[in-house]
């Protein structure tokens, strides 16, 4: 067992040092986490980049970029006699054509060339079932791993996805566990025959025996999100390490709008630090966290920090060639002007699953606008469906596709006054954690607050727009609602759609072809918030 306290706060926000011992043993971390697609470079708002753009030095990351940076880190560091792991903390899927083309097998061959160590299953990876991600396994050349889910009545993933992997590194074994998000089956397509348990149940168990067996260096690669990993940090005693994804949480000691210290570290059980690190999201930076271990497998050094691949790195030749071979089938779809737009429209994450943002009103009015003559009165579309901003300009149907990349359709039903409010309640019932439930409206408007406990009253006032004006919504009374057909399924949390709808038709237009015929019927549109929701 492990042994040593250090004297520190349960929570401290910097690296830590102590003097290292001639028998120490150091391992270098590269990871990267909730690539979402981005294939190709993308820009300063995590859409596509375009050529020009490109061609001066705007654009970030990219598959070939990722591939240099991990290239010329890790062989670096082999140069130096030094250990290295190359690690994915989940979400390859969903976010870009090259996923709506090509789904994970484009992903899982450039992960394959670069030599990932070890993915996490993110849960984007179920979005097309659990065929889609036995698909992805079975392709990849590399362990992909999550352990609480449970996955033995669904017959596509039975024995295919480990919980435990056991790694060794320069004579070293370095044992590796994972969790995933457990409201997968409510933000992806896991399907009937995956269940998934607690996050905390699962990794006590798995790191208690791998520490029967020797191993006394456990890192946890998890895709729940930074909020979940200090949980679970502070809860779970023997757990080294915590490379995370999820949140698309950036940690750096240097970039301005950072979350947090890279790592941020915790105490755990034992009274020994816990380095947590994650690195943004879309391949915009590759983690590189150091970490060194005393013979008794206890964390004394912990230091790092993302590398950003910005213009300064260039991309690797051979995956450039692939990308635009990939790239080619769907470049007239990409390239096709649909209308413009006279400033940026921000769908930035942060925006979109916090507040009212620029592009929900934009989703939610053209969701609106297209069904209000069915009697429809209100939109309601989740933040987390938003996954791009717009550049001002003209607006490209590869844009609309990176913005709303899921392939949902629309859902119209009726649902009562209190149910609406049940849906809201929802929306901002996670929203310190950067959830996608957060609800973007059109047709509605309302005041909501943090300083209750979700779910028991966050929801302040509700108005409805009645012909022409704003009017209290009536608990008692039937609306029109116009939703996604994730949502209206009960995903995001929203189960008073699929268990109160009356009369639900989830079998309208994709929502890609409802939001470019809204902006190609507004030529010049003007992004903008107007108060619908606020804060109090």
């Amino acid at each position: 067992m492990k042994t040593g306290v250090l004297g520190v706060a349960a929570l401290v926000t910097s690296t830590f040092l102590t003097t290292a011992a001639i028998a120490d043993y150091s391992i270098t971390i590269l990871h990267i986490n909730d690539l979402h697609s981005r294939i190709e470079p993308i820009n300063k708002y995590d859409s596509t980049c375009g050529a020009e753009d490109d061609a001066e030095g705007k654009c970030f990351g990219g598959i070939a970029r990722i591939k240099t940076m991990i290239d010329q880190r890790r062989d670096a560091l082999y140069a130096e006699g030094r250990n290295t792991i190359v690690m994915d903390a989940g979400d390859q899927f969903q976010g870009s054509l090259f996923y709506t083309t090509y789904k994970g097998t484009a992903a899982v061959e450039f992960m394959n060339d670069i030599g990932f160590d070890v993915m996490a299953v993110g849960n984007h990876e179920f979005d097309d079932g659990p065929n889609g991600l036995a698909n992805f396994v079975d392709a990849a050349q590399f362990p992909v791993v999550s352990g609480n889910i449970d996955v033995e009545n669904e017959p596509s993933l039975k024995g295919k996805v480990s919980g435990v992997l056991i790694l060794e590194k320069g004579g070293e074994k370095i044992g590796i566990v994972s969790a995933l998000a457990e409201d997968t089956d409510e933000t992806s397509a896991p399907g009937d025959g995956v269940r998934f348990i607690q996050a905390e149940d699962y990794l006590k168990g798995a790191v208690e025996a791998l520490e029967a067996a020797g191993i006394n260096k456990i890192i946890a690669v998890n895709h729940t999100g930074l909020n979940r990993d200090v949980k679970i940090a502070t809860s779970v005693p023997g757990i080294d390490v915590i490379v995370g994804g999820h949140s698309h949480t950036l940690l750096s000691n240097t970039q301005d709008r950072a979350s947090g210290p890279y790592p941020v570290m915790v105490e755990n059980p034992r009274g020994q630090m816990v380095p947590i690190v994650q690195a943004y999201a879309y391949g915009k930076f590759l983690g590189e966290l150091e970490v060194t271990f005393d013979d008794d497998g206890n964390v004394v050094s912990a230091q790092g920090e993302p590398i950003l691949l910005d213009a300064s790195v260039a991309a690797n030749e051979a995956f450039t060639q692939r990308v635009g071979e990939l790239g080619a089938p769907i470049e007239v779809l990409k390239a096709k002007v649909i209308g413009s737009t006279n400033a940026a429209i921000d769908g930035a994450r942060t925006s979109c699953r916090a507040g009212e943002c620029q592009m929900g009103n934009l989703v939610a009015d053209a969701m609106l606008d297209r069904v209000r003559d069915q009697g429809i009165q209100i939109a309601i579309q989740n933040g987390g469906g938003l996954r791009s901003s717009i550049d001002a300009g003209d607006v490209t149907m590869g844009e609309v596709l990176t913005v709303l990349p899921f392939q949902n359709t629309l859902s119209t039903f009726q649902l009562k006054g209190a149910d609406i409010i049940a849906a809201l309640e929802n929306g901002v019932s996670q929203v310190e954690d950067g959830a996608g439930r957060f609800p973007q409206v059109a047709g509605l408007k309302f005041s909501w607050t943090r300083k209750k406990t979700a779910g028991e009253g966050r929801i302040l006032v509700v108005e409805v727009m009645e012909d022409g004006a704003w009017v209290t919504l009536d608990p008692e009374k039937t609306y029109g609602v116009v939703s996604n057909n994730y949502m209206r399924s009960g995903g995001d949390g929203y189960d008073v759609f699929a268990s109160n709808a009356i009369s639900a038709y989830d079998f309208g237009p994709g929502l890609e072809k409802v939001l470019a015929d809204y902006i190609a019927s507004h030529q010049g549109y003007a992004p903008y918030t107007d108060g619908r929701i606020s804060e109090q």
